[in-house]
């Protein structure tokens, strides 16, 4: 702020902080350089008391508390200069798109010496091949970026494709690395020469990194190819291969169904409190869902804006309602002094998330994989008749690991057997082997059979309270793909024909306007083609 220029006003300062957040919902929060917050899992609350811009942000790891004093847009960031209770001078918080910090000269240095590592140890350890072609520039017409390092191992008139990730890579990254050797593998196919056969897929990861792909690759057609894992260790050069076939059990979680009527009469009286503060003429399109036994959220359209939290007030042990409102992962408790602004930001919402809202408005596009979900929990019977919409669960917990821990959809067909669904609005390269993931610890779910007082052996999912009064089949689960046709990744189909035939998958192709009208535009099917 230059002398002589007014303050900026608090509210001001806060829409700032919230556009950005909203514009950038994987970014991160850096202090001299570090990364204090990355916003995929942590929170955060912006408010003006007294007029003051408060910001708050916390994690599992840290809290922070700041007084926001000014903000300064950048080319690909914002700035935030704050001032903390005793501190002399203002410190400076920078808000960037992702956590990966390392400059591009780094990071391209850092693959291009990975590369070189993976030659040589290729070299060594496949003795009588020759390492061909080894490469990892950017080919966007194929889908290959400049993160994995491919290329060929050549015996005589025998072939087979390598593709190797660097442990400086994000765990995300890492865990992409068989979509693209399995892209990989499909182009050296279609593109090599003749008389050469590429019969099979060796997957090099790093050595703490490896389980996520082995559990995938085990799922994978190996008649249509001989897929091997290997880690590698960079310091030594060495190359170990992974038994993927024998990964252990799948580390799963099913938290106990809960009963959703009792939440929302506990929660009832900060949801009233909430429903108030919205436009009358809005709220027959608002979705109350409980989250828990005592927590219960208020959606427009898949987008939560705001939520309430049964629970023991600080200083008793009298229970009482915590309300807390903003999008995405904004969460500003609700006060006497703020419903005002809470009636705003609220207003402000409803006009922008409609069917026919502005393409180029934050709150219309965020979420909109939410949005789509919505659509398809409350029209499954209309868009996919085979399926039970009386017994429907969304964000289901199945993971005990990773970053994603919850799937989109899971139902019962008319014959009780369980149906997985991911929803992606967006194009993504990486959904069938993240969708897979689901698949297969839904899977062991339903194989973890008990018999019950001399009955029928029941599922987990059964003993956990899900699909009450249906009885759940013992088939394989079926796995449904379903977004927007003209947002469904064209690699999509590739990667699907390399799965494992007990993996029966179907992909769902939907009309543009689905926030209007959902319409099935096409359908493929696993039996429809493999590779």
């Amino acid at each position: 702020m230059s002398p002589g220029e007014s303050s900026p006003s608090a509210g001001r300062l806060a829409q700032d902080i919230e556009e950005y957040l909203t514009e950038h919902p994987a970014a991160a929060v850096l202090e001299d350089g570090r990364v204090l917050f990355d916003m995929r899992t942590a929170r955060y609350a912006v408010s003006e008391q007294h007029g003051r811009c408060l910001l708050q942000l916390w994690s599992d790891e840290r809290n922070l508390m700041r007084t926001v004093v000014d903000t300064q847009p950048r080319a690909h960031s914002l700035r935030v200069m704050t001032r903390r209770m005793g501190a002399p001078r203002p410190q400076a918080l920078e808000l960037v798109p992702t956590s990966d910090r390392r400059t591009p000269t780094v990071r391209d240095a850092a693959r291009k010496t990975y590369q070189r590592v993976l030659e040589r140890a290729l070299e060594r350890n496949f003795i009588g091949s020759k390492v061909d072609g080894m490469r990892s520039a950017m080919d966007l017409e194929h889908s290959f970026g400049p993160a994995y390092a491919r290329g060929r191992l050549l015996r005589g008139t025998a072939a087979e494709a390598v593709i190797g990730v660097g442990a400086a890579e994000a765990a995300a990254t890492i865990d992409g690395v068989l979509t693209l050797g399995i892209l990989w593998l499909d182009y050296c196919r279609q593109h090599g020469d003749a008389r050469r056969h590429f019969g099979g897929l060796k997957v090099i990861v790093p050595a703490d990194a490896w389980r996520t792909t082995a559990e995938r690759m085990a799922w994978l057609n190996h008649a249509a190819a001989d897929f091997q894992l290997y880690t590698l260790d960079e310091r030594s050069e060495e190359l170990t291969a992974v038994d993927f076939r024998d990964t252990g059990n799948v580390e799963s979680l099913l938290v106990h169904a809960f009963n959703a009527g009792a939440a929302l009469e506990r929660c009832s009286a900060g949801l009233d409190r909430v429903l108030a503060l919205t436009p009358a003429a809005a709220r027959e399109r608002i979705e109350v869902r409980a989250r828990s036994a005592t927590e219960v959220a208020l959606l427009l359209h898949g987008l939560e804006f705001a939520r309430v939290r049964h629970g023991v007030t600080t200083h008793s042990f009298a229970r009482e309602d915590e309300v807390t409102f903003g999008a995405g992962a904004n969460e500003t408790p609700l006060t006497v002094e703020n419903e005002e602004l809470c009636s705003a930001l609220l207003k402000r919402l409803f006009l922008s998330r409609h069917a026919d809202g502005a393409h180029t408005d934050a709150l219309y596009r965020m979420q909109p994989e939410r949005w789509l979900e919505s659509r398809l929990r409350m029209n499954i019977a209309e868009v996919l008749p085979g399926l039970r919409g009386d017994v429907m669960c969304s964000q289901v917990p199945t993971l005990a690991s990773g970053e994603r821990g919850m799937l989109d959809l899971l139902t019962l067909d008319r014959n009780g057997r369980l149906t997985v669904i991911e929803i992606k609005a967006d194009e993504d390269l990486h959904l069938p082997l993240q969708a897979l993931d689901y698949w297969i610890r839904v899977r062991a779910l339903n194989a973890d059979r008990q018999a019950a007082g001399g009955g029928r052996a029941t599922s987990a999912f059964e003993r956990q309270g899900y699909f009450a009064g249906a009885e759940v089949s013992e088939q394989e689960p079926r796995l449904l793909l379903v977004g927007p046709a003209l947002r469904i990744h064209p690699a999509n189909e590739a990667v699907l024909r390399y799965l494992d035939a007990r993996v029966e998958w179907e992909l769902i192709a939907l009309g543009e306007h689905w926030r209007r009208e959902l319409k099935v535009v096409f359908r493929k099917r696993s039996g429809d083609a493999r590779a």
